[in-house]
């Protein structure tokens, strides 16, 4: 299937380890001899991030804001033994944080549901849309031991050089104890309350969102304040005519709700909170493999997709030594397929949304065929796994 126009362009993001060779052999096998599509490519990978002191992942975020559609590899974020290991000059940030930073964008994971694979929550038939806010709180904390008898205080300065606000916030004993300071910042709550909205109308799901907020009354009450008055100004209307709703919940209530449900809902969520349910709805849903994730800015339009998993490190040790790689390719082909799709989407090029289309039906059939990864065959049970790439090769036979 060729389009007659001129190629669409799709920032391509390479990455690492046995993510970066299911990538490649998704590029190669599928997408490419499909469909005309025009790959900027930016090499991501931790060796090429080095060489060009992290510049390249920079220049890969500013081709994606020009673009508007990117499909990104999973990478490496060094760990201090990595550092050693290859050869670095420093630890290098996580390409994620930064593309999130230059597109001031949201994370939503999404799993992919296949009929033929038993979900570990059985009652769960549709998708749930985990939206995590990735800003601040727990991971841009200050947090420090505190060693013996004091006090802890808490004080914000204004810019204006009023009054500052000064809370006294607990005193310790001899043995001392552990302290944290967190924030977060109103703007950016905003935008991601406007991003969860867009998508919950894009996906047409109904939108939930959980905080604590009777325990930390202006904390989390500042959220649940940022969501409300954004939904009643800006996308009630809009709910109302696609038919959705809009519902705060407290998380426990919310988690309770979640497992009992039939699925079919998007869950926005704090940073930590996001980070577990995320994780919690993955296994779930059957296997991380099969958890597609998208990073969308805040201009409605600008979409990142990957696969949620890491560069699969265990695979990749194994086939390093010459074994077969066995990872499940699920969600790097999904990440792929809705790339095209979005990519049509905005271009108004029919060809490449069928294309996604025939994509994601014929990683279906697959499955519902019994050609299934370690993982899958494991939870369909019974079945004699295959390796990636003849998973891959499997999925190309049902779109010649």
């Amino acid at each position: 299937m060729k389009n007659a126009n001129e190629p669409s362009v799709i920032v391509e993001i390479r990455g690492d380890e046995a993510a970066n060779e299911m990538f490649s052999l998704v590029r190669e096998r599928i997408i490419k001899p499909l469909v005309d599509v025009s790959l900027h490519s930016f090499d991501l990978s931790l060796p090429n991030r080095e060489a060009t002191a992290d510049a390249i992942t920079l220049q890969a975020a500013a081709a994606v804001k020009k673009h508007r559609v990117a499909v990104k590899c999973s990478t490496i974020t060094p760990t201090a033994a990595q550092v050693e290991t290859y050869g670095l000059s420093q630890r290098w940030k996580s390409p994620n944080a930064t593309l999130r930073k230059a597109l001031n964008g949201v994370i939503f994971r999404e799993p992919i549901v296949l009929d033929a694979v038993p979900r570990i929550v059985p009652g769960w038939e549709a998708p749930i849309v985990v939206a995590r806010h990735a800003n601040a709180d727990q991971y841009q904390a200050t947090d420090f031991k505190v060693s013996g008898a004091g006090s802890l205080r808490l004080s914000f300065i204004p810019a204006d050089g009023s009054a500052p606000l000064i809370h006294d916030v607990a005193t310790f004993g001899a043995d001392g104890g552990v302290a944290l300071g967190m924030y977060n910042n109103t703007d950016s709550v905003r935008a991601f309350a406007r991003a969860c909205f867009r998508q919950a109308l894009r996906l047409g799901l109904p939108l939930y969102f959980s905080t604590k907020h009777t325990v930390l009354k202006e904390y989390d009450g500042a959220f649940v304040e940022a969501f409300e008055a954004v939904y009643r100004a800006e996308f009630e209307h809009l709910f109302a005519q696609a038919g959705l709703g809009y519902e705060h919940r407290l998380i426990d209530d919310m988690v309770a709700f979640a497992i009992k449900s039939s699925g079919g809902f998007l869950w926005a969520l704090k940073n930590y909170d996001g980070d577990v349910q995320a994780d919690i709805v993955a296994q779930g849903f059957g296997s991380p493999g099969l958890m597609a994730s998208v990073l969308a800015g805040e201009d409605g339009e600008t979409c990142l997709f990957e696969a949620a998993h890491g560069t699969v490190a265990r695979h990749y040790k194994r086939w390093a030594k010459g074994e077969e790689l066995g990872a499940n390719p699920v969600a790097t082909i999904a990440a792929w397929s809705r790339a095209l799709e979005h990519r049509g989407t905005l271009d108004g090029n029919d060809a490449l949304v069928e294309a996604a289309r025939r994509i994601e039906a014929a990683v279906r059939a697959t499955v519902a065929s019994g050609v299934m990864t370690a993982d899958l065959a494991g939870l369909a049970g019974g079945r004699s796994p295959v390796g990636t790439a003849e998973f891959i090769d499997a999925v190309v036979a049902r779109l010649v």
